[in-house]
């Protein structure tokens, strides 16, 4: 099990191309999805809660859903992460950053995040990184497994 997931945010994930999204866009492989809380595809657009914390302690609130209304008569078929928009404006968040998630053995995920410019530092334990599509990097860590 992947234990650390991370997004290097586009500008639309920001909101500096001035556009509207829903979320950001979770890739649809193994890899990235075993990380989040599994969600039925037989159920029309299922989603779920994810309780986060960040660095500074303060508690957030992200759905974890899965657009999967092509399969019902619509035209969507995609895995978002919503709600995000006031964490990327409380840490100025921008193009080129990267926002970290970890998985922990309580309730809740961390959050934190690393700017453009700042190096990426090694884990102690030798973890690897596997970069994926749509600027998606899983942590191979098992931790927790």
């Amino acid at each position: 099990m992947k234990t650390t997931v991370e997004k290097v945010l586009s500008a639309n994930d920001t909101g500096e191309t001035g556009g509207h999204q829903a979320g950001l866009l979770i890739p649809k492989d193994i890899l990235t999805l075993e990380f989040f809380p599994y969600l039925d595809p037989s159920t029309k657009n299922p989603r779920c809660v994810i309780d986060l914390l960040d660095a500074a302690g303060d508690e957030w609130t992200f759905n974890f859903i899965y657009y999967n209304n092509k399969f019902f008569g619509g035209t969507r078929n995609e895995y978002r992460l919503t709600c995000m928009t006031e964490f990327i404006r409380r840490y100025s968040l921008k193009e080129g950053d990267v926002v970290i998630f970890k998985k922990t053995m309580g309730r809740y995920y961390d959050l934190s995040y690393r700017r453009k410019d700042e190096p990426i530092k090694e884990n102690a334990d030798g973890s690897k990184v596997l970069r994926l599509s749509g600027n998606w990097v899983v942590i191979d860590s098992d931790e927790f497994a």
